[in-house]
């Protein structure tokens, strides 16, 4: 039973540090340049940086994932 609550308190938390990461993370796109014309609102060279501000919560997902699988076998 300790188990399967710790796994959902980490599955919980994985959660709310990768929603902290995505808000926290800064505006999307820049203030507009006089002479430039945008269509979209994502700057035109937008790197994907998932893995590398977000490995921790994803890591605490899977322990407590494992967690909830394993839990109440034991």
């Amino acid at each position: 039973m300790f188990l399967t609550l710790l796994g959902a308190l980490l599955v919980l938390s994985g959660i709310l540090y990768l929603a902290r990461t995505a808000i926290w993370s800064g505006p999307l796109t820049r203030p507009r340049s006089p002479g430039a014309n945008f269509d979209t609102l994502e700057p035109p060279r937008r790197k994907v940086r998932f893995l590398g501000a977000n490995w921790p919560g994803i890591l605490l997902m899977v322990i407590g994932a494992v967690l909830l699988v394993l839990g109440p076998s034991f």
